[in-house]
């Protein structure tokens, strides 16, 4: 990708690009909705991704164009910037806006973005977008900025400057990520660990519903205000800063003062999820992917159940691969409300998963999924 990359970098700018960069995507194995509420998380980076070239100019300007999408655009270098639409080079501008608050950049850039990561789908692309460009910036200019201060960065640009209130999962998962690894992170105190993610006989499989999820459409925004409802009336009685310091134990002792059972629903799933994301990691550690796939099958039980956010494409995926004999694992990944699902499934059955699943989604939903194999792959880095 990199060769082909310069080659469409040499065309449309006349000149090479000085470096080359990727960073993944990610999915999130479990622990799905808690990232906003202060709980642990289990993501790991996949082999699809951004690619980014750059190379200096001398015109005071940054040009963004992508192989992805028709729109470039070119913007005076200077000291803030402000959204202009939904069009993708806003990602990149949101993170310009923010590293020049505090670093004067010597040089325009030109930039050419390429994703291989579906648009939409719960896989970060924007995060994987975001990460790219601080890493880049970051690495080409020497700015300083160590590596946990990156996915900060892009989480910033991902609240402030696009408008939607994610958590730290994403862009932590993408400039993070190691090989055959997945992280444990506690997503309030940015505590990790990387646990051992080799899943032997079986592969990862990213079903994509191909119902597009525009996050800042979605109802997230809604989910991550009910939860704080349910924070603010636990706090009459007890003192939390999120949701996920509670246990089940003590969650028991104190539900009684959330009165909307919309809300007791969302806050039940949280407490339960941040427990499942325990049992994953000791699983996995026992090398027991029977039982991690059972807890895979339980959290997305959960997301459609109490939060609410599968919908009919989702639910046809898992409901498929609870009868196919091939598949130890599955559920939802991301946000919800269209999007992807993972599964673990055995190997050399790839090619016989893809059809009969495309089968059973056609008849279910009316138009097939896309069907990717990935491996657990690295975070951010120069290439």
């Amino acid at each position: 990708m990199k060769t082909e990359l310069i080659s469409k970098f040499l065309e449309k700018y006349g000149h090479e690009p000085a470096k080359n960069y990727f960073t993944p995507g990610r999915v999130n194995l479990i622990g799905e909705h808690i990232d906003y509420n202060g709980g642990l998380v289990m993501p790991c980076a996949v082999t699809l991704g951004t690619w980014l070239s750059i190379a200096p100019n001398n015109d005071n300007v940054i040009r963004f164009k992508s192989l992805n999408f028709p729109e470039e655009r070119e913007f005076e270098l200077q000291s803030a910037y402000t959204k202009t639409g939904p069009e993708w080079y806003n990602y990149p501008l949101g993170v310009f806006h923010e590293i020049l608050k505090k670093h004067k950049l010597p040089v325009g850039l030109d930039l050419l973005f390429f994703g291989n990561i579906p648009i939409g789908s719960g896989l970060s692309s924007s995060a994987s977008i975001e990460v790219a460009m601080a890493y880049a910036l970051n690495d080409y200019f020497n700015l300083g900025y160590d590596k946990i201060e990156i996915p900060l960065l892009a989480q910033k640009v991902e609240n402030e400057f696009i408008g939607v209130n994610c958590g730290i999962m994403d862009q932590f998962a993408v400039a993070f990520g190691e090989t055959d690894k997945a992280i444990v992170l506690n997503c309030d105190t940015l505590k990790y660990k990387l646990v051992d993610c080799n899943l032997g006989d079986y592969s990862l499989a990213i079903v994509n519903t191909n119902k597009p999820r525009k996050l800042a459409e979605s109802k997230y925004n809604e989910r991550v205000a009910e939860c704080q409802t349910a924070l603010k009336q636990l706090n009459q009685e007890i003192t939390l800063h999120n949701l996920c310091e509670l246990n089940a134990e003590k969650f028991a002792l104190h539900s009684h003062l959330i009165t909307d059972p919309t809300v007791l629903k969302r806050a039940t799933h949280v407490i339960r999820e941040n427990d499942r994301v325990n049992l994953a990691a000791k699983a996995l550690n026992e090398g027991n992917l029977t039982e991690f796939g059972r807890l895979m099958y339980a959290s997305h039980q959960s997301l459609k159940d109490l939060y609410e956010v599968t919908g009919l494409e989702l639910d046809a995926v898992v409901e498929f691969c609870t009868g196919y004999e091939h598949v130890i694992g599955a559920r939802m990944t991301g946000a919800g409300f269209g999007g992807c699902a993972i599964a673990l499934l055995k190997k050399g059955q790839e090619e016989d998963f893809a059809k009969k699943l495309t089968d059973f989604y056609v008849a279910r939903v009316g138009y097939p999924a896309a069907i990717y194999i990935s491996e657990i792959g690295n975070g951010a880095s120069a290439i």
